[in-house]
């Protein structure tokens, strides 16, 4: 069992290193000028929209100097605002502008067809399947991951 586990890892490894060629990810917009890291914030936040820098370094599991820095990089290129929490004047909200709102969507769109391509060989059924077994595989893995931070 443990071999067959060892050979299912390699070739999914493998499988995943094919899908970041020619998948979905991709770099933003060249004329947007900023980094992949960044795009995960915009990304984060156009779910997220009014939480603070600790809660998206949270979600996205980085130091919070980290997400703070990206953030104030954003902030100065016009692609989300701070605004003071009404509950607490002394934290911050984060939210997109609209010149940031435009770009998640942009960069959305394009994932979505990448995806829709990748996709498109399948019956509606192995479609599912495949989603399905991804999100049973990511749920196992976050749960053990939350197991070994208590």
């Amino acid at each position: 069992m443990t071999n067959n586990l060892e050979q299912s890892a390699e070739k999914f490894l493998n499988l995943m290193d094919k899908l970041r060629q020619v998948g979905p990810q991709t770099a933003p917009p060249k004329e947007a000028n900023i980094s992949p890291s960044q795009l995960t914030y915009l990304t984060f936040l156009a779910a997220h929209p009014g939480c603070g820098i600790q809660a998206m370094a949270s979600g996205l599991k980085l130091s919070k100097p980290s997400v703070s820095i990206g953030v104030s990089q954003l902030e100065e290129s016009g692609f989300l605002t701070r605004q003071s929490d009404p509950q607490d004047g002394r934290a911050v909200q984060l939210f997109l502008t609209t010149e940031g709102q435009k770009l998640h969507q942009r960069t959305f769109d394009f994932r979505c067809k990448k995806f829709e391509r990748l996709l498109t060989e399948l019956i509606p059924q192995e479609r599912t399947t495949l989603i399905n077994l991804l999100e049973k595989a990511i749920k196992s893995t976050e749960n053990e991951t939350q197991g070994e931070t208590k």
